[in-house]
């Protein structure tokens, strides 16, 4: 039985970006994760061991944002994508979405976002 679990809208403050201002000042980053695997033991037994962990993953995601610093998020959604997958051999598909709320680009937005993903 195959499944996706998702932390969604995982904020954290980071200091990413092309701009010396984005190095130096920081900004919020707002990061959705899914996961696909096969949650059929994990149902079954209702045991952590069976399934991912998700403040492992929320830890994983955090320490990526908060102490990395990336001139792209792209850089930013591919370096946790790795890292996701190399700690968590349960998963089979790993997806992300960055988002950016303060893009300098001179008129209002909502955000900026990378949506990708990675296979095993």
């Amino acid at each position: 039985m195959t499944g996706k679990i998702q932390l969604k809208n995982m904020a954290f403050y980071g200091y990413h970006g092309a701009l010396a201002e984005e190095n130096t000042l920081g900004q919020r980053f707002l990061v959705d994760l899914t996961l696909t695997l096969d949650i059929a033991e994990a149902a079954r037994t209702d045991s952590l061991k069976n399934t991912v962990d998700y403040m492992q993953l929320y830890a994983l995601c955090r320490k990526i944002v908060e102490q990395d610093r990336v001139k792209l998020i792209e850089t930013l959604a591919n370096d946790i994508l790795d890292q996701v997958l190399a700690t968590c051999p349960r998963v089979d598909e790993a997806a992300i979405v960055v988002r950016k709320p303060s893009v300098a680009l001179g008129g209002p937005l909502d955000y900026v976002a990378i949506e990708t993903s990675k296979k095993r």
